[in-house]
């Protein structure tokens, strides 16, 4: 399985709204000691395995709107088909600190996804979407995303990742579906 985190590149954007694709995958790897120090196909990424099955661990470094040029490049390396690629990615649409496993559909505005599923040709694929919440009212959508967790968001940040991670996990060891009915719907952060 690939399992990708979108975010963007450097330290301006580390702990923003829209890397928290990158700080899933991040803690993946360290939950897992599978090390992300490979350089190549535009990313960092590490190779190993969770239980038996194989996997891939990708952060593409070419800034989100174009993460489709990264994740088709380790795909065609390592032979990925799409129902192998999971994309852990923020949301706008869902409340802070929920999560949804979802299979297929469209980017719903997110320009990560958008290319994703331009180079790819397709939009099956799986994909963790986490829930930042909208915007307060006369806000723009890309200042809102590209800034950092509020203070209060910070604390709870941290819950939000692991319960990521542990719904990875699930897709990798129970499959899918029961990971779906293991974590959908559920509020993350315990609010």
């Amino acid at each position: 399985m690939l399992i990708v985190g979108l975010g963007n590149p450097g330290d301006r954007y580390a702990q923003t709204r829209h890397n928290i694709g990158f700080m899933v995958v991040d803690q993946l790897g360290e939950r897992w000691q599978l090390s992300l120090n490979k350089k190549g196909h535009q990313a960092f990424w590490g190779q190993g395995r969770r239980q038996a099955e194989p996997v891939i661990l990708l952060k593409p470094q070419t800034f989100m709107n174009l993460s489709g040029a990264s994740v088709a490049s380790v795909c065609k390396a390592f032979g990925c088909e799409p129902g192998q690629l999971l994309v852990v990615h923020d949301d706008l649409d869902l409340p802070f600190g929920q999560l949804r496993i979802k299979q297929g559909g469209g980017h719903g505005g997110h320009n990560g996804l958008r290319h994703i599923i331009k180079v790819l040709g397709t939009s099956d694929f799986l994909r963790l979407r986490l829930g930042i919440g909208r915007p307060g009212e006369g806000e723009e959508v890309v200042a809102y995303v590209l800034r950092a967790f509020t203070a209060e968001q910070k604390q709870q940040v941290v819950p939000l990742l692991q319960r990521a991670s542990e719904a990875i996990e699930a897709i990798v060891d129970m499959g899918v579906a029961r990971a779906m009915c293991a974590f959908n719907g559920q509020n993350s952060i315990g609010n």
